[in-house]
């Protein structure tokens, strides 16, 4: 069984400036977690919640996952506060009970959230997969939106890691 984590796919991070491929990503995201949930198979949304001077505060409109994800009723969803969803949260706990084979990783912001992700599946021991057309970001200051995916996912494939990570396109997993 796999595990499809999606990291802060949400209105209030999503909106303003355009972020690279979004249309694309969200529609390969939704691809995705239908195949996963046919091969029994769980989705988690990961949502971040903040306080009032971040418009992230639950139940508000900046706070909401994107309208155009499907979800599922059996979809787990994991709130946060920080980049990195197994810090203070129960992610961990709730792999472990999952215990899957893999953990694909999508969503916003490459190079902070999912960043984070990617680090900490692999610190908890897990194979993952990073989707490489499935997350997403706005030009930085210093860097190009493409330039930041094409560098981390040099690095990603370059962590030293005792478990496995593989970068794949969400075409090569949808067969």
């Amino acid at each position: 069984m796999d595990a499809l984590i999606v990291v802060d796919m949400q209105v209030g991070l999503l909106n303003g400036e355009p972020k690279h491929d979004l249309h694309g990503v969200i529609e390969r995201i939704n691809q995705l977690a239908a195949k996963v949930r046919e091969r029994s198979g769980v989705v988690i949304f990961v949502q971040h919640c903040s306080g009032a001077e971040d418009d992230f505060v639950p139940g508000t409109p900046g706070w909401a996952l994107l309208p155009e994800l499907n979800r599922a009723a059996a979809d787990i969803v994991i709130r946060k506060t920080l980049n990195d969803p197994f810090a203070g949260t129960d992610l961990a706990a709730r792999l472990k009970e999952i215990a899957p084979a893999r953990v694909f990783i999508t969503g916003w912001a490459t190079d902070l959230c999912v960043d984070a992700t990617v680090r900490s599946a692999i610190s908890n021991h897990y194979d993952v997969v990073v989707v490489t057309d499935g997350h997403t970001l706005n030009d930085r200051p210093h860097l190009d939106a493409q330039s930041v995916i094409r560098h981390h996912h040099w690095i990603w494939g370059n962590l030293i890691t005792q478990r496995s990570i593989s970068l794949v396109r969400t075409d090569e997993l949808l067969p």
